[in-house]
């Protein structure tokens, strides 16, 4: 035994094998931190640069709070959980502070970028100079679809000037150039009369050449170098400077606008940039009666929409689990099998198909009760119908799952009960109100709470059947009456009027009121565990 142990413990190039694999370890421990630390670097600098303070702060955050798990040994147990407490850190806790940090901002469109690149891109515009020099101009355009422009201007002397402008680089005069611009230059082809009409949309307000030294077109025939920058940033009096026009504009940090002393917001450069504004959006919601009552709408239908969707999927759900627990039925496992298939379908092709049956014109459904009833139901076009076309749907998606998880709770609750109950002379209906369904919610009452949680969020169903149609008419942002909450602030933040900091306020309050549930249910769970304790 010792002498195994001698020859395993005996040294190679100096250092014993266990050591050896320990210094290994230690070498690829520090090497992967200081890999990964570099690349953490990378990113904070990149995003420092881009002037995105909150998510270049979270990455610095996530890159040191690793390094402290690896290099703490009484962090040692985190170290399996590092990855999933970064992912957490960047994909829930940063989006909600940023929604929170968002929804006291006018960002939106117009006031998209932060102050200093708002600043940036005006000092990027140019114009024409009343001294700048004029050219004839021809269009080239490479295989990566970069272009680059053929000039040419007659000298007073005689002679003739040709310069080529690319878009990323300088312009340089060609020598011994000739009359005609030639069919490639430079890895460059020529573009026909055809091509030129069509790249003009594109390279009108281009700038070729670099910032300093470069080259716009005036017209359709003429362009003119070198060019003059239209607005020059004053920081002491915080203004920017038009120099073609002469006019200042000056910053109203609290609007997040550049405007005229003394003019209105409609004479204020664009785009305007973001700014604190606290309270504001919330304050709209409140004061703003044109807001506030659209609001008040799309939220009663969003509680109104849950509440139903739960009550009638539980209701139909329980309704067959009942039928099918029935002995006398028929090829029971066969229909259960039938009936679970709109669960196990994806649920965006079921509402694709019943949107077509449901369709106007051609839709089955609709042309069915035509012809039975003579009335054609106007689906997606009337507020009522349309209510109750997402009521029907998400009935067909849902109650499937209801039957499932009511067919097990039935099947737990011990048949005992039923038998003395029986003989103490209640009725089947007694039975069912009395025993049957408390004893079921203490399996499933937690189910309901949480189904009820998913439809006030179910932006699936409302998007894709009716896409928040009908319209409310008189609204100052785009709603519908089919709109819930989620889709409301959805068609906010990214549609054709963004504004960001109004649809996080919304979101805010949707964070509160789901909040609110989940504490409901933590404290009726508690209650529904202590009946079926008793039980």
């Amino acid at each position: 035994m010792a002498a195994a142990n001698k020859q395993a413990r005996s040294p190679v190039g100096g250092l014993a094998f266990s050591d050896t694999r320990t210094l290994i370890s230690i070498v690829l421990k520090y090497a992967g931190l200081a890999l990964f630390s570099a690349m953490g670097l990378i990113f904070v600098y990149a995003l420092l640069r881009d002037d995105n303070l909150g998510l270049a702060v979270i990455f610095g955050v996530i890159t040191i709070g690793i390094n402290v798990i690896f290099l703490v040994p009484g962090l040692y147990p985190l170290r399996w959980m590092a990855p999933g407490l970064a992912l957490v850190t960047l994909l829930v806790i940063y989006p909600i502070f940023y929604t929170v940090v968002t929804a006291t901002t006018n960002y939106g469109d117009g006031h998209r970028l932060t102050k200093q690149q708002t600043i940036r891109l005006f000092e990027r515009q140019t114009f024409v100079p009343e001294d700048a020099r004029l050219y004839t101009w021809d269009v080239y355009q490479n295989e990566g679809g970069d272009y680059g422009l053929w000039l040419a201007r007659d000298l007073e002397d005689g002679s003739r000037e040709v310069l080529f402008a690319p878009t990323d680089g300088d312009i340089f005069e060609v020598e011994d150039a000739p009359e005609e611009p030639p069919e490639s230059f430079e890895g460059f082809t020529l573009l026909d009369r055809a091509g030129r009409a069509q790249a003009l949309v594109s390279i009108q307000n281009m700038t070729f050449g670099n910032p300093e030294d470069g080259a716009a077109i005036v017209n359709r025939t003429q362009a003119a170098r070198p060019l003059g920058q239209r607005f020059v940033y004053d920081s002491e009096q915080d203004a920017i400077i038009n120099q073609e026009t002469g006019v200042t504009f000056f910053a109203d940090n609290n609007e997040g606008v550049f405007v005229p002393r003394g003019q209105s917001q409609t004479q204020a450069l664009q785009p305007g940039f973001r700014v604190n504004v606290g309270l504001e959006n919330f304050q709209r919601l409140v004061e703003d009666a044109r807001l506030l009552q659209p609001l008040i709408g799309v939220f009663v239908w969003t509680v109104a929409f849950a509440a139903l969707s739960v009550l009638t999927t539980f209701t139909m759900g329980l309704f067959m689990a009942i039928i099918l627990d029935d002995p006398r039925i028929p090829l029971r496992k066969i229909w259960r099998s039938l009936i679970f298939v709109p669960y196990a379908i994806p649920g965006v092709i079921g509402i694709l198909v019943w949107r077509a049956m449901l369709n106007q014109n051609l839709g089955l459904i609709t042309n069915f009760v035509d012809d039975v009833a003579g009335v054609r139901i106007n689906w997606f076009t009337e507020a009522d119908w349309a209510r109750f076309a997402i009521l029907l749907v998400n009935l067909w998606l849902g109650y499937p799952y209801m039957m499932l998880i009511n067919s097990g709770a039935l099947q737990a609750i011990p048949s005992e009960i039923y038998e003395a109950a029986a003989v103490d002379g209640a009725r089947p209906w007694q039975r069912f109100a009395n025993i049957t369904l408390p004893l079921l919610l203490v399996t499933v009452g937690p189910l309901l709470i949480a189904s009820f949680v998913f439809n006030f969020n179910n932006y699936l169903l409302i998007e894709v059947l009716t896409e928040g149609n009908p319209p409310m008419a008189g609204t100052p942002t785009p709603v519908g009456h089919t709109d819930i909450l989620i889709t409301y602030t959805y068609s906010l933040a990214f549609g054709d009027r963004a504004d960001y900091g109004y649809a996080s306020a919304i979101t805010i309050i949707i964070f509160a009121i789901v909040l609110v549930i989940t504490l409901l249910q933590f404290r009726f769970t508690r209650q529904w565990e202590e009946v079926g304790e008793n039980v």
